[in-house]
């Protein structure tokens, strides 16, 4: 069959679409990507499932002070290894954007904290020091935790900044154990009111920490992931986020350019409509026609676009005694001699997306070589244009392709076996595009992609809108695994 030197036109096309790819021109973004509402109350649950691991265990500040028991006096009481164990966050959450960030606000929370207490007593009324200690448990009900986080554009980067974020503690719950503990129950005030501030002091502080880990995570993301030798996909940020009503929206450069080439950060932005055609997704991948078009460009310009073709279904045809009616001087001069065909791209080919399909158009030039003897001669070029139209489907989180041949023509570049009429060789050129082109593209798109994701999540239920000029991945987000957000990275 034929050797292909890289992947030709639609592979090539479907492949950007699945890493989120590139723009034409070096000033505007082509990629957008919208979290919608459900998309947002996703992001909260994780985010706060985060949260729940890093806080949990979480060790508070003990305390020591005297306190005035009736008929004892002053008693010297003390609180230590006071650990908060256990948060429950439950369903009463909600996340939305505000004026100036992402706010999240969970009410209703309840924690377990355990401790250690102690208390000593010592007077001249008595001639030793009367002590006793046991352990506690607290029930902390109707907690609540809010957050405002400021994401903005740093210099092509996402930076991530928490601008308010304050907790309040309802009530506490104490019950002492060991000892005379039932003796103690008048010990709580002087714990309760130390142990709700450093409850409403220390989780503000850690999820500030936290979220300084999630900023250093999204600023230490790559700008620029080299596909192959070849090509690099630009993925600096454009612009800040846009806030809208119940969803946030996130554009990229998205540039594809040479692997060695340097991309600069960009912040113009033709604001790209997306849409899912009515139906509530998480996310909205929007991809402009001109991503696919710098990807082939740079393929283009790179030498990579080259096909050697020395096998077909009719391997006859690859022999000069079949063309020696058409191509007379062709068999005079090399009978009975095996030919290839060395196909190259003119230009780089071009992409053209509607609501119906996607089209592209493809100029190569096509030389024919004939193998005489242990020597390889050019005696001919032909220009071929080729129409062709694909379209594109999804099936759990893979993307598959087909492409079909709407229409072609010919034209005779140079000839050194006298003139080629391309009428006679029309029909034959038409049925290779047909049998061996056109198989060979939809072979490989047939085995499908993989649309990538952060590590730990996957895409769920994904289609694909086609629009003028645009191409808009819908789909839903589930977690695949729990581990820290803070060290996943892209697959």
């Amino acid at each position: 069959m034929a050797q292909l030197h890289h992947l030709p036109l639609l592979i090539l096309l479907f492949f950007s679409a699945a890493t989120a790819a590139s723009a034409r021109g070096t000033d505007e973004a082509h990629v957008s990507a919208v979290v919608a509402e459900n998309g947002l109350a996703f992001a909260k649950d994780v985010l706060i499932g985060e949260a729940v691991r890093s806080l949990t265990p979480l060790r508070l500040p003990g305390v020591e002070k005297a306190v005035r028991v009736p008929f004892l006096g002053g008693v010297s009481v003390a609180a230590s290894n006071i650990t908060l164990f256990h948060l429950d966050v439950g369903d009463n959450s909600t996340v939305y954007p505000g004026d100036s960030g992402l706010v999240v606000v969970a009410s209703g929370i309840t924690a377990n904290i355990s401790m250690n207490w102690s208390y000593r007593y010592d007077s001249w009324l008595f001639p030793i020091e009367i002590a006793d200690s046991g352990t506690a448990s607290i029930l902390v009900q109707g907690m609540e935790v809010g957050i405002t986080m400021v994401i903005k554009n740093s210099n092509g980067s996402l930076a991530l900044s928490v601008s308010q974020c304050g907790c309040y503690v309802k009530d506490l719950v104490i019950s002492f154990y060991g000892g005379a503990s039932w003796f103690y129950q008048g010990f709580i005030n002087a714990f309760e009111d130390h142990i709700k501030a450093a409850v409403e002091k220390a989780i503000p502080e850690n999820i500030i920490e936290g979220a300084g880990k999630l900023d250093s995570f999204l600023q230490g993301l790559p700008r620029t992931v080299n596909l192959d030798d070849v090509a690099a996909l630009n993925m600096t940020f454009v612009n800040d986020p846009q806030y809208g009503n119940s969803s946030i929206e996130f554009d990229i450069n998205g540039l594809i350019t040479s692997a060695v080439a340097k991309t600069t950060n960009l912040q113009k932005h033709p604001h790209l409509s997306l849409s899912c055609g009515g139906v509530s997704k998480m996310l909205l991948l929007s991809l402009d026609e001109d991503v696919f078009n710098s990807a082939l460009d740079v393929y283009f310009k790179a030498g990579s676009m080259h096909w050697v073709v020395d096998k077909v279904p009719e391997q006859s045809l690859l022999n000069t005694a079949s063309w020696k009616f058409i191509i007379p001087r062709l068999y005079w001069n090399y009978p009975n001699d095996d030919m290839l065909l060395n196909i190259s791209m003119a230009s780089a080919p071009m992409i053209r997306i509607t609501s119906e399909k996607i089209g592209a158009t493809i100029n190569a030039d096509m030389i024919i070589d004939v193998a005489d003897g242990k020597e390889t001669v050019p005696v001919a070029c032909i220009s071929v244009v080729v129409s062709a139209s694909g379209t594109v489907e999804t099936s759990d989180n893979k993307v598959y392709g087909r492409v079909g041949l709407d229409d072609f023509s010919l034209a005779l570049k140079w000839s050194k076996i006298g003139n080629i009429h391309m009428s006679l060789i029309q029909r034959v050129i038409r049925v290779f595009l047909n049998t061996v082109c056109m198989p060979y593209l939809n072979s490989r798109l047939g085995n499908g992609l993989i649309l990538p994701v952060v590590h730990g999540f996957t895409l769920q239920d994904v289609y694909i809108l086609t629009s003028a000029k645009q191409l808009t991945l819908c789909s839903d987000v589930i977690r695949t695994n729990a581990s820290s957000l803070a060290s996943s990275a892209l697959l």
